[in-house]
């Protein structure tokens, strides 16, 4: 059983996007914790995102990992790129993406950046709008890319030939 585990968590990648410290006033002070918000992919097309918090960094980097393998969302992918321009929102944060032609690269924020990359995607352009909180920059992202579909899938929704959306 540990084995399967391992294997699972060797073909993941995963990015810390952010750690911040955050306190709650209580009655004896403050209580410090911490918060992080981590992306994990296999770079061929699965993503996710998490957040986490704890006592300490590592146990909320942990946590954050589990919940992002937890929320992890297959995304379509046009060969190193995606199908078409798409824009991402999440509470105030606006994500646009645009389809860029091969050998482009990742042109992307930080935040959209994590989540592009282990997303396998190689050639996007990118412009965060809005909120330039991460959380909401890399939800946003990955709202945008959920929304992509590939052309064989708009084909089939419209019963049509792929040749005729293409055109």
């Amino acid at each position: 059983m540990a084995k399967r585990e391992e294997r699972q968590q060797d073909d993941l990648k995963r990015k810390l996007v952010s750690v911040r410290r955050v306190s709650k006033v209580v009655k004896g002070g403050r209580n410090i914790r911490f918060t992080a918000v981590v992306v994990v992919g296999d770079e061929k097309g699965s993503v996710g995102v998490g957040t986490g918090k704890a006592n300490e960094v590592p146990m909320a980097i942990e946590k954050a990992a589990a919940n992002a393998k937890k929320n992890m969302v297959k995304i379509s992918l046009s060969d190193t790129t995606i199908p078409h321009e798409v824009v991402g929102k999440y509470g105030k944060g606006y994500v646009f993406m645009r389809p860029a032609p091969e050998g482009t690269g990742v042109i992307a924020g930080g935040s959209a950046r994590a989540v592009v990359e282990l997303a396998g995607i190689k050639d996007i352009t990118t412009k965060s709008l809005g909120s330039s909180n991460p959380i909401n920059c890399v939800k946003a992202t990955l709202e945008g890319l959920k929304k992509l579909r590939s052309p064989e899938k708009v084909a089939a929704l419209r019963g049509k030939a792929v040749e005729e959306i293409l055109n």
